[in-house]
């Protein structure tokens, strides 16, 4: 999405993406995510960015719990990718604004997984992992 801005200037300037790249392999512990304050955490930041790019509130609300809990529940890095981590977020508001539908499954479906990890049974709702 596009924003005017006052520069004297006509056109218009892309709005620089609230979340920042992070260096691979993201660790847990990782200085920069830790020093962050209440509400700008990278995945709050991500919130923002998809709120602003059109995906609606609540799988933009599901897309953030998505990135919390890649690097709160130390995701393999291949789904700290597929999080937004490595590219600010871009792919993921994609996939959101181009098919909400599989978007909300792919997310659900990590977060019930932790990460692909483990499930739940259905009649004992016992954790199951697959490790």
């Amino acid at each position: 999405m596009s924003k005017s801005f006052k520069s004297g200037l006509t056109g218009s300037a892309r709005k620089r993406p609230a979340m920042k790249k992070f260096r691979r392999p993201l660790d847990v512990f990782d200085s920069e995510v830790l020093q962050c304050t209440f509400g700008r955490y990278p995945w709050d930041d991500w919130e923002r960015d998809a709120l602003a790019a059109g995906v609606p509130k609540e799988l933009a609300g599901l897309g953030r719990l998505t990135v919390r809990e890649a690097y709160q529940h130390g995701w393999d890095d291949r789904l700290k990718s597929l999080c937004g981590w490595y590219d600010q977020g871009k792919r993921m508001i994609k996939l959101a604004l181009r098919s909400p539908a599989t978007a909300e499954k792919r997310w659900q479906h990590l977060l019930d997984t932790d990460g692909l990890r483990g499930h739940y049974d259905p009649k004992t709702g016992e954790w199951i992992s697959h490790h």
